[in-house]
């Protein structure tokens, strides 16, 4: 009993700060002159996995201003949490594309649709959550094992969400560290610039000039690494005879070879 006592505390102290911090510090963004969020294409929405999918970052809608927003919904995230604390616990993952239909099924006394779906709305919008999407985790299933990649597009729009929420707060120009992120995007993403941008669709400025420059440079990046590549296996030397003739680490050529 004090064990589930020390468990319900602990999950309102985890989302009660989440909370705070989005409604007073971090306002979800709106499609406003001031604020604008990027615009994805039809192409770019998640896959249809049922009549509902958890709420992703494909496309952010103002979410309700109201204060009892998380209070209407917290006897369900309570109960999320106690079912499964790998999920919905201290640690935030991304969760699997059609979850909210699974949730149903498995739980049907437990949860009703609508408190459910608003449920993860509130979840899924939380900065932590974003956070996980944003990092290129693996979506996770019921029983919190890693199972799909996140879509390019997903991780996309949270690094620029999670940007515009930051720097409406922020008097530094975090454009610096929105360039470095998206740098490793792209690059992750293994996306030749045309796909990428047929997934992430048309964003605002002044995130398409910078979407511009970082493809771009990635371009140039990979250019350079093919040409390398192909320099050394016509060499025919090792990698370290190879790089001491172009005055390269060795970590480096080995690192641009993979």
């Amino acid at each position: 009993m004090h064990a589930l006592v020390d468990n319900c505390r602990f999950f309102n102290l985890i989302h009660a700060m989440t909370e705070i911090l989005q409604e007073q510090a971090e306002p979800v963004i709106t499609t406003t002159a001031d604020a604008p969020v990027p615009v994805v294409s039809e192409s770019a929405q998640q896959p249809d996995t049922g009549a509902e999918t958890v709420a992703e970052p494909v496309a952010f809608a103002t979410a309700p201003k109201s204060k009892n927003r998380f209070e209407a919904v917290q006897p369900v995230l309570e109960k999320l949490f106690e079912l499964y604390p790998q999920l919905f616990g201290a640690r935030f993952v991304p969760l699997k594309l059609g979850i909210f239909q699974e949730l149903l099924a498995a739980h049907p006394e437990v949860f009703k649709r609508d408190t459910l779906k608003a449920a993860l709305g509130v979840h899924t919008r939380s900065t932590r959550y974003l956070q996980s999407v944003a990092s290129g985790q693996k979506r996770h299933d019921l029983q919190g094992n890693p199972v799909d990649d996140v879509a390019p597009e997903h991780v996309f729009l949270s690094i620029v969400e999670l940007y515009q929420r930051r720097q409406a707060r922020s008097k530094e120009n975090l454009l610096p560290k929105l360039r470095a992120q998206l740098i490793i995007a792209f690059e992750k993403s293994g996306l030749t610039r045309q796909h990428y941008l047929a997934r992430i669709g048309t964003p605002a400025e002044p995130i398409q000039e910078l979407l511009d420059d970082v493809l771009s440079e990635v371009e140039q990046q990979r250019a350079r690494r093919a040409a390398l590549k192909q320099a050394f296996e016509a060499s025919g030397q090792s990698v370290e005879a190879f790089a001491d003739a172009l005055g390269m680490r060795v970590r480096d050529v080995q690192t641009a070879l993979k």
